[in-house]
């Protein structure tokens, strides 16, 4: 639902700040994100320093790059503001919020953090970029598997204030390797005197700090977790993963597969962001590949003018030709991106979807020709056979090129 936001912006007008303030407290954070990037720069900046602190954390988060170096550039004269929301940001969202930023910017965001959180700040940037490690948080609860369900539940009490999330325990042992990991739910339903130890008998899923965040992505689809631990080589626990963060992995991964498949990889498609010229340069060189590869079309079509001459009715058919071609081609790519994205087609598997695809096409080629032979046997009876096994052929490479 659209929200009317003109009162707000009177209130800003008229400089009654205190107001201004009430009724920014009765909007969620959606709604709060919505109004900075619908509001010019200046309004944004007035409106985010009145944000309640513990929403302006998320806003910022979740803010556009251009939108979100406005908003930090327009807070540098508020220090005290702008250290009390860098502090106050999770971890593996402030890395996040490092990356979109300048490198000059982020430095100086950088000097504002406390040792502790610089500390974090410096140790997660230090992970190869998309890596799971740039995506770890350290906010966790961890305890020994010696504990007992009631020492575990007061252990979370005293613990679990600054965690990321709650809903998964981990056990580690003396040198804090990751012995398993533990739901919530297990140890609530548990006897306060069982230990953790005989509750963890499950498998254990981890991630690799250094692996690559699409191999989180299909972790967390295959096992339906909220969060997965983060080692390093030697099992140590260095942090977690949370479901939040790769679900914004996984929209980057399917937004990248489609971007290859329309002929702008790495451009961002993005009308608020990306500069006319930047999106030229990134379309125009495929779309001039396919100019020159229509024009060889071209040339193919022209061998044939006396047998276009002496047959007019081909004409006729050649549009209905080209165009279910490239409708067969169309569907077929846009079943395969789909599948790309999900992660339900791997390399391995396109000698076996080459073939099937070749079954599929056949049957639809055989189809759709006997569809056109009725038209044919109403315009030009003679072409029937010439016009039904282009069909076949035209689908057949339509669907697999």
């Amino acid at each position: 639902m659209k929200i009317d936001y003109t009162n707000l912006y009177t209130l800003i007008k008229n400089e009654e700040w205190a107001a201004l303030k009430e009724e920014l407290t009765k909007l969620d954070v959606l709604a709060l994100t919505d109004l900075i990037e619908r509001s010019n720069e200046l309004q944004a900046t007035i409106l985010f320093r009145f944000f309640p602190m513990e929403k302006a954390k998320y806003v910022l988060q979740d803010l556009e790059p251009r939108r979100l170096k406005t908003i930090i550039d327009g807070l540098a004269q508020h220090a005290t503001l702008l250290t009390n929301l860098m502090n106050n940001l999770e971890p593996d969202d402030r890395t996040a919020l490092f990356e979109e930023l300048p490198g000059k910017v982020a430095q100086q965001l950088m000097q504002l953090l406390s040792k502790e959180n610089r500390e974090q700040a410096i140790q997660l940037l230090g992970y190869p970029e998309y890596s799971i490690g740039r995506l770890m948080t350290p906010r966790y609860v961890a305890l020994k598997s010696h504990f007992t369900v009631k020492e575990t539940l007061q252990h979370i009490r005293n613990f679990g204030k600054d965690a990321e999330t709650l809903g998964v325990i981990y056990v580690v042992d003396n040198d804090w390797r990751l012995i398993n990991d533990l739901r919530i739910r297990d140890i609530l339903l548990a006897n306060p005197e069982d230990k953790i130890e005989d509750l963890t008998k499950h498998k254990l899923v981890v991630l690799n700090a250094l692996d690559d965040q699409e191999a989180a992505v299909q972790l967390f689809k295959d096992y339906d977790r909220i969060a997965l631990p983060v080692v390093d080589s030697s099992n140590t626990l260095l942090g977690i993963v949370t479901v939040d963060d790769i679900l914004d992995v996984a929209d980057e991964e399917q937004t990248e597969d489609f971007q290859r498949f329309v002929g702008v990889k790495d451009a961002i498609i993005d009308p608020l962001q990306a500069s006319i010229s930047f999106i030229y340069k990134k379309r125009i060189g495929w779309l001039m590949a396919l100019v020159f590869m229509n024009v060889f079309s071209g040339y193919a079509m022209s061998r044939f003018e006396s047998v276009i001459e002496t047959m007019v009715s081909l004409v006729f058919f050649l549009p209905l030709l080209i165009d279910s071609g490239g409708n067969a081609g169309s569907q077929s790519a846009t079943l395969m991106i789909r599948s790309l994205g999900k992660g339900d087609v791997r390399g391995r598997d396109w000698l076996y979807l080459l073939g099937k695809e070749l079954a599929i096409a056949l049957m639809l080629g055989l189809t759709m020709a006997v569809g056109v032979s009725l038209v044919a046997s109403w315009r030009a009876p003679d072409i029937i056979p010439v016009i039904a096994l282009t069909m076949v052929i035209i689908i057949m490479l339509g669907s697999i090129i």
